[in-house]
């Protein structure tokens, strides 16, 4: 049993990569715009981006994701996404895109406030631009600290991952009741446990070694 259960869990395993290499990929530089927002000078951007961050981070990841798959169906009388995998993936990833923009805005944003104003203002006295400053001056060092935080976040994508079965897509969580069915045990369920255990164990010594990579910022 434990093979085959193994086996199975892999399969799901590639989804489950599939699903958290995407939403970093879209989520991050949608969350530093998502942030630029937050950061805005212009009122009614700032105050409907606050609304729109306060909205997603109030609520389960779940709950949006069930109405991004189903809502537009209910609502328009037309589904926008296909009933087979492809279309599944894409409402999943869309969900996760959107609710991990919101949170890494705000780590983005605490990030940016926490430079002190001197460095913009040496930086225009030597003729830098806006842009020049903040990807050469600002960035780095928004970067090396938003890194703990960051962590965090990127972890709990890990396991949010499993949150996909709730519109049928097969990762990790799904295989393993699939399983748990199949052999009427939990056993397949503690091996899943022990899959998202080593991700996470990963991904925690993979930012400790990132982390001291950028100490040359202190």
């Amino acid at each position: 049993m434990f093979g085959t259960v193994t086996q199975a869990l892999m399969s799901g395993l590639w989804t489950t990569f599939e699903i958290f290499i995407l939403t970093l990929i879209f989520s991050l530089p949608l969350g530093l715009i998502f942030a630029f927002g937050l950061l805005s000078r212009f009122k009614p951007v700032k105050a409907v981006m606050n609304v729109f961050v306060w909205v997603i981070r109030g609520t389960p990841l779940m709950l949006q994701l069930i109405i991004i798959f189903y809502g537009p169906g209910l609502w328009l009388h037309q589904a926008i996404w296909s009933g087979d995998e492809t279309g599944r993936i894409t409402a999943t990833v869309v969900a996760f895109v959107i609710n991990y923009a919101c949170y890494f805005s705000v780590i983005f944003r605490g990030g940016i406030e926490s430079i002190p104003r001197g460095q913009y203002e040496a930086a225009a006295a030597l003729g830098m631009t806006k842009a020049q400053t903040f990807f050469r001056i600002i960035l780095p060092q928004v970067i090396k600290r938003i890194v703990p935080a960051s962590s965090n976040e990127v972890i709990t994508l890990v396991k949010d991952t499993s949150l996909a079965n709730v519109v049928a897509y097969s990762e990790i969580m799904l295989a393993a009741k699939q399983q748990m069915m199949n052999y009427s045990s939990l056993v397949p369920l503690f091996i899943a446990g022990v899959f998202y255990f080593v991700m996470a164990t990963v991904l925690t010594a993979l930012f400790g070694f990132i982390e001291k990579k950028l100490n040359y910022y202190r």
